[in-house]
């Protein structure tokens, strides 16, 4: 009998190849992490969006073509998860508000005690967070992976499935309209 973790999927060659779903999602459970905070926007949307993940993962009906392209069909699978979670936040929201009811998450007070410099680092987060949010996804998506996860082109080319080039023409592109937003923003880091 066969673990129930791994399932067996034909492979180029035609012979089985079997894939470790759970290996293969812990490995890879990080940046994918990363991809779904810069889909949601919603930094509470992401664990609910990874079970769906794996769940869709493990659930398959296709078999995976190339087992070593694991990473970019974890890349789209979980780009494909985060727009149905948004789709249904959505209609969750519309929802509420005909009911007249407002979903407004509150967030703890993390103040230090320097209230003044709490206040200004946060006001400098929510812009950025703002001008991260008026990029295109997938620009912001490359942002965060250089920057939060510290991957070099070839680690986000591997993983999101596109060439070398592509992704530093991409971020190229993603830095200077980052740039432009936080200029619109009047935020002072802004200047190059």
């Amino acid at each position: 009998m066969s673990n129930p973790n791994t399932l067996e999927r034909r492979g180029v060659t035609g012979g089985p190849s079997p894939v470790d779903w759970v290996a293969a999602l812990a490995e890879h459970d990080r940046w994918l992490r990363t991809i779904v905070l810069a889909r949601t926007g919603e930094p509470q949307a992401v664990d609910e969006v990874m079970q769906e993940v794996a769940l869709a993962a493990v659930r398959q009906r296709s078999p995976l073509a190339d087992p070593t392209k694991v990473a970019p069909w974890l890349y789209r699978l979980a780009v494909r998860q985060s727009l149905l979670y948004r789709r249904r936040m959505g209609r969750k929201r519309r929802r509420e508000q005909g009911y007249g009811e407002e979903y407004r998450p509150t967030e703890e007070d993390t103040r230090g005690y320097d209230p003044l410099g709490w206040l200004l680092a946060e006001e400098r987060r929510s812009l950025v967070r703002t001008a991260i949010a008026r990029l295109p996804r997938k620009d912001a998506e490359i942002l965060l992976l250089k920057y939060t996860e510290g991957w070099s082109y070839h680690d986000i080319a591997a993983h999101v499935g596109i060439s070398h080039s592509a992704v530093e023409s991409r971020l190229h592109r993603a830095r200077a309209q980052l740039r432009r937003q936080l200029a619109a923003l009047d935020v002072a880091e802004a200047k190059s």
